[in-house]
């Protein structure tokens, strides 16, 4: 049986362009499941439904396939358990196309190899970005992660305490700043030097 799954991200958009595609292939509207829900949201309950309904030779037809999960990722990580379940999953309107209710089909095999393929370059992509916008952050010295929730004034007197050769032991004691709080958001020291090289002269020695 041929089950079919439509969904939009909010409720002001419109699912019946995707149900149709799905009625014209021959799925009945009592079998397909819709959701207007976000791909970012776990709960689900139309792709929930759908996929507690499946059964072995089933096949779960979608527009495209990213109604189906969040990112290439986990559109191939369902593809994969329905799988080993016996439910195939179909797309209709995607440049790539997807069967994987037919084993034996050697392009369909391979569609499913891109789709692994795509998966990774899209985690590859994401971890590059993420560590290229904390450099950037860093190098104009934006603080990265959660806001800072500590008093700046205490982490100002922290920092002459530690200057004025507090232990950091002290320093918690005299503040209140846990110690990871105090790691976090002390600027580090000066680095020294571990060589005989001389320092090179400042400003003012020129």
């Amino acid at each position: 049986m041929e089950l079919g799954y439509a969904r939009v991200s909010t409720a002001k958009q419109d699912l019946e362009r995707q149900i149709d595609a799905l009625r014209e292939v021959g799925i009945a509207a009592d079998r397909i499941y819709v959701d207007k829900k976000s791909g970012s949201t776990v709960n689900r309950p139309g792709l929930t439904a759908v996929l507690e309904y499946a059964r072995d030779g089933d096949v779960i037809v979608v527009h495209t396939l990213d109604r189906l999960g969040r990112t290439v990722r986990d559109t191939l990580n369902l593809i994969h358990d329905l799988a080993e379940r016996g439910v195939g999953v179909r797309n209709l309107a995607d440049p790539i196309k997807v069967d994987s209710s037919n084993p034996e089909d050697p392009m369909a095999q391979l569609a499913v190899v891109l789709l692994a393929l795509f998966g990774q370059m899209e985690r590859t992509y994401t971890v590059e970005r993420a560590a290229h916008a904390r450099a950037m952050a860093t190098a104009k010295g934006r603080r990265v992660g959660r806001p800072s929730v500590v008093d700046p004034d205490k982490l100002a007197y922290a920092e002459h305490l530690r200057e004025s050769g507090h232990t950091i032991a002290e320093i918690v004691t005299k503040t209140g700043i846990t110690r990871t709080s105090l790691y976090r958001h002390l600027p580090p020291r000066p680095a020294e030097s571990v060589t005989a090289e001389p320092e090179p002269p400042t400003g003012s020695d020129q």
